[in-house]
């Protein structure tokens, strides 16, 4: 009899959860196989965390949630998450290297600059070398994750006091309730990871790549676009797909978008302003209230200044 084959579904299962949790320490919130409660028991990562625990938020009190759910879609929450089988290396090696080069990856690379100062770590940096192991070439590939905004330890806690019990509890009506944070994982981490560590990566002639999220990639602003020969980064862009048969979910690449360096720092970093009559009403309303409380303002007239 053939093996029945694995049906996979992009995104999250069909009957989502009334809470905001999808992967709890790597495995779905309604998988509780023997290998899913070992590493919830355990708090184990099985996506290549420099150690075998979770480390996420606290090492010793981690905050085992791998991704959410939010308008039912499957979002990565952790950056290690990624790591999963380490395609995002070989990824990122096919745009860095010529093909059959010999390379490895370095994690959590130190990087500074002409000072000496540190400008932060990279998360992996891929190199290439010949048969006497000397590098010639290298590549850095940052891993952006989505910020939470609201408090997901709470009903994670909740989760974890018995998986089984909790796995369809209701925390729809909690306050701070999760969801991710877009906006400010672009413009607190990735516009700033790109300007200082990726500049340096830049000016050195060396390429990048950026591994993240559909969901989040797809509120960027709309980068331009190059042909691969000519881009300086890759934009490496992953779903989470649900293999229904092991109910677990599996990374996989979607698309990659290649760009130039400057250009794509130039359209993440601008912003669009809004109607300058709005700014003027704050204003008004500001200096309304100023004087209406018996406080005029007490700065000197231009013609007080010309005149001192």
């Amino acid at each position: 009899m053939a093996k029945k084959a694995s049906k996979k579904v992009i995104g999250n299962p069909k009957d989502p959860p009334l809470h905001p949790l999808a992967e709890v320490f790597g495995f779905p919130w309604n998988n509780h196989s023997a290998v899913a409660t070992r590493h919830r028991t355990n708090r184990l990562c099985p996506f290549n965390n420099k150690v075998p625990n979770c480390t996420k938020d606290k090492a010793n009190d981690p905050l085992g949630t791998c991704s959410v759910f939010h308008d039912g879609k499957t979002v990565i929450t952790c950056p290690i998450r990624f790591r999963q089988d380490w395609a995002i290396a070989t990824d990122a090696a096919r745009f860095f290297f010529r093909p059959n080069a010999s390379w490895t990856s370095l994690t959590e690379v130190r990087l500074r600059d002409k000072s000496d100062a540190s400008a932060g770590n990279i998360d992996v940096v891929l190199v290439a070398y010949d048969e006497r192991g000397k590098i010639f070439d290298f590549g850095a590939l940052e891993v952006q994750a989505v910020y939470i905004s609201g408090n997901v330890r709470r009903p994670f806690e909740r989760f974890m006091e018995s998986p089984q019990r909790n796995a369809d509890m209701n925390w729809k009506s909690e306050v701070n309730y999760p969801h991710p944070d877009f906006l400010s994982s672009s413009r607190k981490r990735l516009a700033p990871q790109l300007l200082y560590k990726g500049g340096i990566i830049h000016a050195w002639g060396k390429k990048s790549a950026v591994a993240l999220d559909s969901h989040f990639f797809a509120t960027l602003p709309k980068l331009k676009e190059v042909p691969q020969q000519e881009a300086e980064i890759a934009w490496l862009i992953y779903d989470l797909v649900l293999d229904e048969i092991s109910n677990t979910f599996l990374l996989r690449k979607t698309k990659t978008v290649y760009t130039g360096f400057e250009s794509a720092l130039i359209t993440l970093t601008k912003s669009e302003p809004g109607n300058i009559r709005d700014f003027i009403a704050v204003l008004q309303d500001k200096l309304d209230e100023k004087l209406e409380d018996g406080n005029p303002p007490d700065a000197p007239t231009l013609d007080q200044i010309i005149e001192g």
